[in-house]
């Protein structure tokens, strides 16, 4: 039930939505005796837009998250294997078109096949059900398999968790399936603006990993003044920072993870 809510909750509330929502209603406004409202609300609308869209604020929310987690120092570490959480394949298009597809966050499958190959005896975890609530389709987790085997990563050592269908559930399957001993040493691969929250989680069930961060969005802190040059752009960094914040809030609210905003 919390899966369900929480989509449709974030679908009304995320940034670009309140936006275009306000606008709406603010124009709807201008037909009724509360006309001289409407005016003043469209004109926020617009504020809005133009700041979210234009100007650096999708980064300064970024950065934070992408700034916390430093890659894990593997210079005389072989991890016990290798975990990289869904949320780079299109599975719709892949099952639809017969080939392989992914998305922005396609260096996670990436960078899990490069470190694949620099540790060869390593497992490979991949987990990912589907996250779809609107359509059905293959599970993330079955494109994956087509994904890493195609550059070159034996079966054998491919291990598939696919039930999972967020972030908590990612932690929470992983841990049943594998059961970590003391001692072991698991890399966990997915998005810079992501690990926060998912080192967060693992850590809650008592899951310790080493941090391997991809997919960054930003070069830094040298991104604190660079503007937008597309409205979309800026609105997309938007939401995305903000669905990052949004969920570190409710897990820890939830008990998902046993700090605010989990760090090294």
């Amino acid at each position: 039930m919390f899966f369900y809510f929480a989509k449709i909750g974030w679908f009304l509330i995320q940034p670009s939505s309140v936006i275009l929502l306000l606008i709406l209603f603010s124009a709807l406004l201008l037909w009724t005796r509360w006309a001289w409202f409407g005016r003043r609300m469209v004109l926020l609308g617009a504020l809005l837009f133009l700041v979210a869209g234009l100007s650096p604020l999708g980064h300064l929310m970024y950065i934070p998250l992408e700034d916390r987690f430093e890659r894990a120092d593997l210079t005389n570490i072989k991890p016990d294997g290798i975990i990289v959480l869904g949320g780079a394949e299109e599975t719709l298009i892949a099952e639809a078109r017969n080939v392989p597809a992914l998305n922005e966050a396609g260096e996670r499958i990436l960078e899990t096949a490069m470190l694949a190959w620099r540790f060869p005896e390593t497992r490979v975890v991949f987990t990912g059900g589907t996250a779809n609530i609107l359509y059905g389709g293959v599970s993330e987790a079955d494109s994956a398999r087509t994904h890493l085997t195609s550059l070159g990563l034996s079966p054998d050592r491919l291990i598939l968790e696919d039930k999972s269908r967020d972030t908590y559930e990612n932690a929470l399957f992983t841990r049943v399936l594998l059961a970590p001993k003391p001692g072991e040493r698991w890399l966990l691969v997915t998005s810079a603006g992501h690990m926060p929250r998912a080192v967060g989680c693992f850590r809650a069930l008592g899951f310790n990993v080493l941090p391997w961060p991809v997919d960054y969005r930003t070069r830094g802190k040298e991104d604190m003044t660079r503007m937008f040059d597309k409205p979309s752009q800026g609105l997309r960094r938007v939401d995305r920072a903000a669905r990052e914040w949004i969920g570190i809030i409710v897990y820890y609210v939830l008990g998902r993870t046993n700090t605010f905003f989990p760090g090294p």
